[in-house]
């Protein structure tokens, strides 16, 4: 008998998930609000396309640059502190923001600049508070869990443009950046009564900043399932960001809207992705991982060319309905497929790179989007977009989708035991490590099938070199080599092979000859 998915009402019943996700439920709506009052107000005072479109790319960019290392510390350091630390940052720059536009004392470079260092707080905090919130929950309950994040984030781009644009239309945007201000404040104290569980204790040294962005870097390259997934979702964010950077001239020029229509928009756009994310388990388990987004991306690139060519509200609304559904069911998807698809020691990173390709193509594509429309008109770069998106769809084939099984994802560090006289200083290096194997004969071609296997989880764990070497005077003789840059950065590779990694090693003992084990040896490189 087949057992029931866990529901997202399951997933409700964790208080610490409750917490972090109530307070940052109400964080993004306050950041939808100063989101939409910062484009709307950029493109009353300039007139320009290109600088609103910049809006998105303040709002996003700093994702790009601070994202990753903002994950190697999610990973390495104390989250409590890492968290609420940005949001104190946070609540200065948006009461300044609040401050200076209630008195009418600041202009677009000001909205640009400070709309760029609350990214920043944001680009920080996100890998912490990702990486919180499904720590509490358990494996099987992790893609209801990150569906309920994208629930409360699209329930948030509802209502928080359109709340925006009410206060816009009656108060001003400097009123609305006040409000922003408390979104802030309800993370804080979210975070502050219910924070992050601690990293377990290791004998390890901590990764420094630089290395553990190298490790994330490494490990996504040398996964092939995570590579995937980041490569779609950069491709999807990159076309998708064309409609999104050029909503508010699509309001203001083309459907001849204010402000409150504008959030209207918006909140279409959040409205859509809400319905979405409330049957998209069950949409994902009848059509699959690929048809999904299949159907995902035709669905927005139709959308783009109707907000394109529709002057008529009504059915450009519906069409953001429509777009926001598919914007939430396949960016929710890759979501999940990267977070179930890693290892508990670097999730946060690997969030980090799914919010970089999502949102530092985002970004990047808002503000090309923006040029593109600067030069040929709004109506040629939303269908240049749709065409993009039509293209990206392509990518199927050679980057396929698919979600890592728990033995591809649970940790079994190996022994203690290294077998060496004196353990060198951890940041003495290059270290090569050789294992020496005596294979049967007969079974020569089918252990080099299997041992060059361990190609990608030695590379993907901090290996920079690896190869397999026969010995010229025995060919039943083979020694895997590979070099690591450190003593310390070789610790930490043993402690990341999983079960998959084990299983397949153990593969490599039917090959040998009877009596023979592989031989390890250890060499430090003299300075």
């Amino acid at each position: 008998m087949s057992v029931a998915p866990p529901s997202i009402r399951a997933t409700l019943r964790h208080t610490g998930f409750r917490a972090l996700l109530g307070g940052g439920s109400i964080y993004f709506i306050g950041n939808a609000m100063q989101a939409m009052a910062a484009a709307w107000l950029m493109v009353e005072v300039t007139g320009s396309s290109f600088l609103a479109a910049l809006v998105q790319t303040a709002v996003f960019l700093p994702m790009f640059l601070l994202v990753l290392p903002a994950g190697v510390l999610a990973d390495t350091t104390d989250r409590r502190r890492l968290m609420l630390g940005a949001l104190a940052v946070q609540a200065v720059v948006v009461g300044l923001l609040a401050a200076l536009f209630l008195f009418g004392v600041a202009g677009a470079g000001t909205l640009l600049l400070l709309t760029f260092l609350a990214g920043c707080c944001t680009a920080v905090l996100s890998p912490s508070w990702n990486s919180a919130i499904v720590d509490v929950v358990p494996r099987d309950e992790l893609p209801q869990a990150i569906t309920a994040v994208g629930i409360a984030y699209n329930s948030a781009r509802a209502l928080g443009p359109a709340m925006a644009g009410w206060v816009y239309a009656k108060a001003g945007p400097g009123w609305v950046f006040a409000l922003a201000l408390l979104g802030v404040a309800a993370l804080f104290e979210g975070v502050r009564r219910h924070p992050p569980r601690p990293h377990p204790p290791s004998r390890l040294p901590a990764e420094r900043l630089w290395g553990g962005m190298l490790s994330a870097l490494r490990f996504a390259r040398h996964s092939e399932t995570l590579l995937a997934q980041l490569v779609r979702t950069g491709a999807y964010s990159a076309a998708g960001s064309a409609l999104w950077a050029l909503l508010p001239v699509i309001g203001q020029r083309q459907l001849g809207l204010g402000a409150t229509g504008f959030g209207l928009l918006m909140g279409c756009l959040g409205t859509g992705a809400v319905l979405a994310g409330l049957v998209i388990g069950r949409l994902r388990a009848r059509l699959g991982l690929e048809r999904l987004v299949l159907v995902g991306g035709v669905v927005f690139a139709v959308v783009m060319v109707v907000a394109a060519l529709s002057s008529a509200r009504w059915l450009t609304y519906a069409a953001l309905m429509a777009g926001g559904a598919s914007w939430m069911s396949v960016m929710s998807t890759y979501n999940t497929a990267t977070q179930t698809s890693v290892p508990p020691w670097v999730r946060a990173r690997a969030t980090s790179l799914h919010t970089l390709c999502a949102l530092g193509a985002f970004a990047i594509g808002s503000a090309l989007w923006g040029a593109v429309s600067s030069i040929v008109g709004l109506t040629p770069a939303l269908l240049l977009g749709a065409a993009a998106m039509a293209a990206g769809l392509a990518l199927a084939r050679p980057f396929p989708l698919r979600m890592s099984e728990l033995h591809e994802v649970t940790q079994v560090p190996l022994s203690q035991d290294l077998f060496v006289a004196h353990e060198p200083d951890p940041s003495a290096g290059p270290v090569a490590v050789e294992i020496s194997y005596r294979v049967r004969a007969e079974r020569t071609a089918a252990f080099l099938d299997d041992v060059s296997l361990l190609r990608g989880p030695r590379r993907r764990d901090g290996a920079n070199v690896w190869r397999v070497y026969r010995d010229l005077s025995d060919p039943t003789r083979f020694t895997e080599r590979f070099l690591v840059t450190s003593w310390a950065d070789y610790l930490h590779q043993r402690a990341r092979g999983t079960l998959a990694d084990q299983q397949l090693e153990a593969r490599l003992l039917e090959h040998l000859q009877p009596g023979t084990v592989p031989v390890l040896q250890h060499y430090i490189a003299e300075r």
